[in-house]
């Protein structure tokens, strides 16, 4: 770890939009002491459309300004940049800062809690057609049975603030009965967005099953890491800092629903 980075510097979070802001509301909430500095790039969005190497160079660019913000941790609080550039960014990061994906965590909580049970997972086209978990799960555990669904519809439904009503209820339903997702014992919501709907999910499962969101496993894992390294912040923190590649109000208004409050976005181009 560079010695330049200590527990007081920030933890950097960055998604393609505002999808990653419900894990940065996670590990604001798990680490009240911890000063964010998140990234919206939401120039590019959605990343769940974009090819691997378009997501791995916007991913680069973006841990660049969270490498000069002094980050001693980064969060790719995205799936599809997590299954596209994980590798590629903990390489080029190195010990500069902490790594995390979303996708990892989960992996992990998954295959320690399940044995020898099928289990579900709805995402974006470009993560389910990476196959990330897929293979991640087969290496811990071979035991389990992943049955994945694209779910293209949902992640622009709640941007557009439609959950919770007649609309989300019956695209939810629509996805959810699909016959791949039968006999599962437990979802894995493989997108940031999708924590916004996971009360609606769980009515459609009569709460039978788990459904698995990453923000708050990963932000347990995180803080754990955090401690092994002893790098957790025990001062009061500054404020948050909030970037997105691209302005909008429009974007501004939706921020509130997936951080639980206002924040201040600021505007930071990737490229001029």
């Amino acid at each position: 770890m560079s010695s330049s980075r200590n527990n007081s510097s920030p933890i950097g979070v960055f998604d393609s939009g505002i999808g990653g802001l419900t894990v940065a509301k996670a590990i604001s909430e798990a680490l009240p002491n911890e000063q964010l500095f998140y990234f919206g790039d939401t120039a590019h969005l959605p990343y769940g459309d974009k090819s691997a190497t378009a997501i791995q160079a916007y991913s680069i660019k973006i841990c660049n300004v969270l490498l000069e913000q002094n980050c001693k941790a980064i969060v790719i609080a995205c799936n599809s940049a997590s299954s596209a550039a994980y590798d590629l960014v903990k390489e080029y990061v190195g010990s500069k800062a902490i790594v995390l994906s979303v996708i990892d965590p989960v992996v992990e909580y998954v295959a320690n809690r399940y044995s020898n049970d099928k289990i579900g997972l709805i995402g974006t086209k470009q993560t389910v057609a990476s196959r990330a978990y897929d293979s991640k799960l087969a290496k811990a555990n071979p035991n389990l049975e992943l049955s994945s669904l694209a779910t293209p519809l949902l992640a622009p439904m709640i941007e557009e603030g439609f959950f919770n009503n007649s609309i989300s209820h019956q695209i939810i339903e629509e996805y959810l009965s699909n016959a791949s997702l039968e006999n599962i014992k437990a979802l894995i919501l493989a997108c940031t967005h999708y924590p916004l709907i996971k009360k609606e999910i769980n009515a459609y499962y009569n709460n039978s099953i788990e459904v698995i969101d990453a923000p708050k496993v990963l932000s347990d894992i995180l803080s754990e890491r955090l401690n092994d390294e002893g790098l957790l912040n025990t001062q009061e923190r500054q404020k948050h800092t909030f970037f997105v590649s691209d302005f909008t109000e429009s974007f501004k208004e939706s921020t509130a629903l997936f951080f639980g409050k206002e924040v201040n976005l600021k505007h930071y181009p990737l490229w001029d």
